[in-house]
């Protein structure tokens, strides 16, 4: 047998002070304040007691105390450099009041300005900051924001100092023209090139992507930087994803230390004392059905009828059993935050040890879960619920593809005989689903139209082909099943009035909705229901339904899509605006989300007797922060997801320029319209392209010429792909044919 370290890792579902040993933890990787001299702090003492808040420098050294000339000079310019004070040509100082600052993290830079938005607060507009009011700040670095006002263009700032600098690597793709001059154009936001040197290029070759680190000129401005590696050739989708998880900043590879752990918790036994304290549910017909290439399974179900009308049980993998509190496994998945989805892999926030092995409800193995039953009428309706700590043997890996097979009836008779010993839960399981979608149809859940692609690479990892994502009635039953483990979840975190994670959906924006009601209207589409006061989701439902089946659903689904906010994670419940419910959680995923970890231990301390007082001690500043933290880690996985989608949406169609395709017009700006095709891709066309102009654009969704033509969003357009840049994931069509007008 392998000898390995011993180790000790933490155990119990929480226990006193972890949680705040584990705050204290990270609070202390915070980058520290300024620290100040002597000199510099009796400047900053005697700035506040002058009326006027400014002062000439040599009165102000008298008023210091401080007698030598170079010291007090010296101790200005730092205080001037970090942004506590202003010195104008006059040599007037003024103090600058640190009491209306913002933290904020600077997002954006172009040639001359960038663009900040703030940590935390109300202010959701971002931050105007001049290029000379940068101090050297570089995009992903946290700075502190001073001098905040705002005008009619919006809010504007200057940086007082630079708190953190970003980790992120910088990714861009590398330029030689015939001259021999080098430039990289940065992913992401950094809208310029940057100069590389040849003694730079570290090897590289044009058309590569490479990381790079960013150089500061003699005035201070990024505009050079130094190739530190290749990562090989920017026309490579699965490259660019290379660039894309390195620039986002998502964590992709465990230390030598957590993979350790892993196998370590891996390999725990389940003991007779850890069945004793369980429900043993290991004889009941449960089974999982996912994808057919998943290998995380974290959900298993069964339906059982009953007297009063259906039992579901949701049995979730209890992965807070195997991740302790405060382990470095715990501290990674908080700083992971979510599973990364691409075309050619997948990020786990856990390692396959516990992801695809201890923690998947695998057929025919003992597995730990945490179960929620719940009891419904004939009706839908929840009647009652319960969770518990279980232990299941699922006995059967069911398969989506295979279950619409058995409810098309068109299933074999070894995919039948494969699904016979949960047979009969399935077809409950079905039935329950329709009560279910019947109950969500009331309410007024909207059914948006999917705009996935699914990805078809090839043995390299090329894509080769593009499909729209489709889903049958086997993934609408489980995702009925698994809502309604959230809602009960939500539920009990209310009742029990515990410190708690919600997903939670707000009203949409007035400015957003005003563009659906554009858009709407112009294509004929009645909308009196959103036109006053504050629509509800049963509202926009309708509106769906009118276009149900049309050439137009595609279009209205992802224009309301757009007009909803973002749902987030909150630790204060204030209802789903888009599943139109009062409570909902996510509890059902924790293998790949750490808000669905972190109510299994909060519900986990609870379930083991723990006072309220205690878990309130124990939970309740954690709870914010996991729902913060993972909002922010639930926004870079979507942006590098899309961003790297886009790259390999330009590979497959760089394989068809020159072809003719008929799309329909998705969206339009001031310089042309975008065509989506069946297929999922979306190009733009220039309107400098289109024949019979000039056009005038409507700023919304249509354009015009002298002749009363029209070119609108969600007509039919015959294109011929023009251009498809795998680096920036941009493709750009032509018209097939300059007869609009």
């Amino acid at each position: 047998m392998k000898k390995r370290k011993s180790k000790r890792i933490p155990t119990g579902t929480g226990g006193k002070n972890t949680y705040a040993e584990k705050r204290n933890r990270r609070k202390r990787s915070r980058p520290p304040e300024k620290t100040y001299t002597a000199n510099e702090r009796r400047i900053l003492s005697a700035l506040p007691r002058i009326p006027e808040g400014k002062i000439a420098s040599r009165p102000l050294m008298k008023l210091a105390g401080i007698s030598k000339k170079a010291d007090f000079y010296d101790a200005l310019k730092s205080l001037e450099r970090s942004g506590d004070v202003k010195v104008d040509q006059n040599h007037i100082v003024t103090f600058v009041s640190p009491e209306n600052d913002v933290e904020a993290t600077l997002v954006s830079l172009s040639a001359g300005f960038g663009f900040a938005r703030a940590d935390k607060g109300e202010l959701a507009d971002d931050f105007f900051i001049h290029g000379s009011d940068l101090k050297g700040a570089f995009v992903g670095d946290r700075i502190i924001l001073t001098d905040v006002h705002e005008d009619e263009k919006g809010f504007s700032a200057r940086v007082r100092r630079i708190a953190e600098r970003a980790k992120n690597p910088v990714t861009g793709t590398l330029h030689l023209d015939k001259y021999g001059d080098a430039r990289v154009k940065p992913d992401g936001a950094v809208r310029y090139d940057l100069r590389v040197q040849i003694a730079d290029l570290g090897g590289a070759k044009d058309g590569d992507k490479v990381v790079v680190k960013p150089k500061a000129d003699s005035r201070g401005d990024w505009r050079f930087a130094k190739v530190k590696s290749v990562l090989g050739s920017g026309e490579s989708a699965k490259v660019n994803a290379d660039a894309i998880i390195q620039h986002s900043g998502i964590p992709f590879f465990f230390s030598k230390e957590q993979l350790e752990e892993a196998e370590i918790q891996a390999e725990l036994p389940i003991t007779d004392a850890d069945i004793a304290e369980r429900l043993d549910l290991r004889d009941k017909p449960i089974f999982t059905i996912d994808g057919a290439d998943a290998k995380d399974l974290d959900d298993a179900i069964l339906v059982e009828k009953t007297k009063t009308g259906y039992r579901l049980g949701v049995h979730i993998a209890d992965v807070s059993h195997y991740v302790r509190a405060g382990s470095l496994l715990d501290d990674e998945a908080f700083r992971r935050g979510t599973s990364v989805y691409f075309a050619d892999r997948v990020i786990p926030m856990l390692p396959t040890d516990l992801s695809n092995g201890s923690c998947s409800l695998n057929a025919g193995t003992d597995k730990l879960t945490f179960s929620a039953l719940i009891d419904f009428d004939t009706e839908g309706e929840i009647a009652s619920y319960d969770f518990r700590k279980s232990i299941i043997n699922s006995k059967v890996r069911g398969v989506y593809s295979e279950v619409n097979e058995i409810f098309a009836g068109s299933a074999s008779p070894e995919i039948l005989k494969k699904y016979a010993p949960v047979m009969a839960g399935l077809k409950n399981a079905r039935k329950l689903a329709k009560l279910l979608k019947r109950k969500t149809a009331q309410r007024g859940d909207m059914e948006l139209q999917s705009s996935e692609i699914k990805f078809v690479l090839d043995e390299n990892g090329v894509c080769i082909g593009l499909e729209p994502r489709t889903t049958g009635e086997a993934e609408e039953l489980i995702e009925h099943m698994m809502i309604s483990a959230n809602i009960c979840a939500a539920k009990f975190g209310q009742h029990n009035r515990l410190p708690f994670l919600y997903r939670v959906h707000g009203q949409p924006r007035e400015s957003r909705l005003e563009d659906l009601i554009k858009l709407l209207d112009i294509l004929g589409i009645p909308c009196k229901e959103i036109k006053s006061g504050k629509p509800g989701a049963t509202d926009f439902s309708a509106i769906l339904e009118r276009v149900k089946g049309t050439p137009r659903e595609s279009l209205v689904s992802m224009q309301v899509l757009r007009t909803m906010e973002k749902a987030r994670y909150a630790a204060e419940e204030t209802g789903h605006f888009g599943l139109v419910l009062s409570d909902y959680s996510h509890f059902t995923s924790p293998i790949r989300r750490y808000p669905d970890t972190s109510i299994h231990r909060i519900m986990s301390a609870f379930l083991s007797g723990e006072s309220s007082k205690a878990i309130e001690k124990d939970f309740g500043e954690f709870a914010k922060e996991s729902a913060a933290a993972s909002s922010k880690n639930e926004i870079r996985a979507v942006n590098a997801e899309r961003e790297a989608e886009s790259c390999y949406i330009a590979e497959y169609m760089k394989k068809h320029i020159g072809e003719r395709f008929t799309g329909v017009i998705s969206g339009a700006v001031q310089r042309g319209f975008f065509v989506r095709l069946p297929n999922g891709a979306e190009g733009l066309v220039s309107i400098d392209d289109i024949a019979y102009g000039p056009y005038e654009y409507d700023g919304v969704f249509s354009f015009r010429n002298r002749a009363g033509g029209r070119l609108m969003v969600g007509d039919e357009f015959e294109i011929i792909v023009a251009k498809a840049e795998v680096s920036t994931g941009k493709v750009d069509f032509i018209p097939y044919e300059n007869k609009q007008g």
